[in-house]
């Protein structure tokens, strides 16, 4: 079962599609009038579990119109790929782009679905000739790939981590090269970016990117946000997520609604000045 189907019902997402895109963004769907601000992101952004989730936050505190891309389980490529997204982001006044983590999008090694970016598609034969006793089609998901190879061979998966890692910083410049105006990067989790050297497959998102890989960006935007969330102020926010029963895993690996509200008001800082 798709995990945004999951309890319908449990909070209306409003959802909706700009332009000749075949994502599914959160609504209500706005009027792209400008000025506006364009928030680009994956789960978070989209407000999964979230009343309120941070670009409506946003929107309020600045009393100018925020328009959330946000997409379920989206990485880099959801975004590369869409031209009714770059143009919308293009058009205007500043652009956010949450920072998604560099294991859900195509690669040398492996292939992902251009619209849900969580899906493994199929692997590169450069990948299935260093992974001889690995069984690719027993994959549907990156997490469950990369887990498994981590598993199989720690050194070998040296080679698939720094390959994602130079991947990722490429397909980002290629976003923001794509963008025309000011884009502002947002770091939202429950680490710093300088801790990535010490994450493991097991980590919590965005997975594999560092404090580096983000210096290597900040030549080509207007700012970069960093909101780090800490365990309390997550489980804090717990009972102020709307979920039904079957969704409580998920729930529970959400950053929560604090963490929204710190963003926003972080994001008012940085955005006064450009509007």
């Amino acid at each position: 079962m798709a995990y945004e189907n999951l309890g319908e019902g449990a909070l209306d997402y409003y959802p909706c599609r700009y332009g000749k895109s075949k994502l599914l963004f959160r609504g209500p769907k706005r009027k792209l009038e400008e000025p506006y601000v364009a928030v680009l992101g994956g789960t978070e952004t989209y407000g999964k579990f979230i009343a309120k989730p941070f670009a409506a936050m946003t929107e309020e505190v600045l009393d100018h119109t925020v328009v959330n891309f946000g997409c379920v389980n989206a990485g880099i490529d959801v975004f590369v790929n869409d031209q009714s997204v770059l143009d919308a982001a293009s058009n205007a006044a500043v652009t956010v782009v949450q920072l998604t983590g560099a294991q859900n999008m195509s690669n040398r090694f492996y292939a992902v679905h251009p619209r849900r970016n969580d899906r493994f598609l199929r692997a590169a034969n450069l990948l299935k000739t260093i992974y001889r006793e690995v069984d690719f089609t027993e994959f549907n998901f990156t997490r469950h790939l990369l887990t498994t190879l981590h598993q199989a061979s720690p050194d070998k998966f040296a080679m698939v981590e720094q390959e994602l890692k130079e991947a990722w910083v490429a397909r980002m410049k290629t976003l923001i090269s794509k963008i025309d105006g000011k884009i502002i990067l947002l770091w939202m989790a429950d680490h710093a970016p300088e801790t990535c050297a010490s994450c493991s497959i097991d980590g919590s998102d965005p997975l594999f990117v560092g404090e580096e890989m983000i210096n290597e960006l900040r030549p080509f935007v207007a700012g970069v946000v960093e909101v780090e969330v800490s365990r309390a102020e997550i489980d804090a926010g717990h009972g102020d997520m709307v979920f039904t029963d079957m969704e409580e895993p998920a729930a529970r690996g959400m950053l929560g609604p604090i963490a929204h509200e710190r963003v926003a008001d972080a994001l008012e800082e940085i955005l006064r000045p450009h509007l």
